[in-house]
């Protein structure tokens, strides 16, 4: 597999390191990232010789969220262009959410908005000590759309209501309190951390665990077309509304954002 934003290491008991590869940009979401990502899911999921996923990011941060310039292209595009590219958002966390293997997130630094989607759709996540989170988008005139149905069934209503529309940045302590993290170390103790959450199902039958994965996907709070679909509404729309003009604009012109 060759891809250019992401990168994918297979070691010799099937342990596949996929690796988010923008560092200079914080690793935000590009369309070429998601598009990446979604064909990554899909290969690793067919994979026989892959028995685990860790999903990680190259740099200071694990991943910063959405890339603003893309979102900018977005709001100047029509209504079909926006829903097809919200689409593709949404696609790719469900690809990640139903990867046919287990999917560890190892967070080595900083995520924030769709960073912390990415977070929720692991199954395990592991984060650093002194990293900083949030669900960022209202302060952007947006909201965590597509993220929302990962996110809700990570943290149930009552915690999300605590950091879903607030954009408040919270530290990994909080994180753990709140459901995103399984446990918050050292950056010298992640890796030892991380091998401790693979190591027990290189013992497990693979199978096995594929349909488990999908039973307790079931049994867990419903994330169907339906509702996926309705949050591509609502991230198109919130795309074309002033608020989101303003709030994109603002930013990149490193001012703070006139909202009324």
């Amino acid at each position: 597999m060759s891809f250019e934003t992401i990168k994918i290491a297979l070691d010799k008991r099937g342990v596949a390191t996929l690796t988010l590869s923008r560092p200079e940009k914080h690793n935000v979401l590009s369309a070429q990232m998601i598009a990446e990502l979604t064909q990554a899911a899909g290969q690793l999921g067919r994979d026989d010789a892959v028995r685990v996923v860790v999903l990680t990011g190259a740099g200071k941060s694990f991943c910063a969220g959405g890339d603003l310039r893309w979102m900018q292209t977005q709001m100047q595009a029509d209504k079909a262009t926006r829903k097809a590219e919200a689409r593709k958002l949404a696609e790719m966390l469900k690809a990640l959410n139903e990867i046919e293997k287990p999917l560890i997130g190892c967070v080595q630094g900083q995520a924030f908005g769709g960073g912390v989607g990415m977070m929720a759709v692991c199954d395990v996540a592991i984060g650093v000590q002194g990293a900083k989170f949030g669900l960022t988008e209202t302060r952007l005139g947006i909201i965590p759309a597509t993220i929302g149905p990962y996110v809700m069934a990570r943290m149930g209503e009552a915690m999300a209501r605590r950091v879903f529309m607030s954009s408040r940045v919270f530290e990994a302590d909080e994180a753990v309190t709140l459901g995103l993290l399984a446990k918050a170390v050292t950056a010298a103790d992640l890796d030892d951390a991380i091998e401790a959450e693979i190591a027990p199902y290189l013992a497990c039958a693979p199978g096995a665990v594929a349909e488990a994965k999908a039973l307790v996907r079931r049994l867990g709070p419903p994330i169907t077309d339906a509702i996926i679909d309705d949050t591509i509404d609502a991230l198109s729309t919130r795309w074309d509304s002033d608020e989101a003009h303003e709030g994109i604009s603002a930013f990149f012109e490193k001012r703070p954002p006139r909202m009324a």
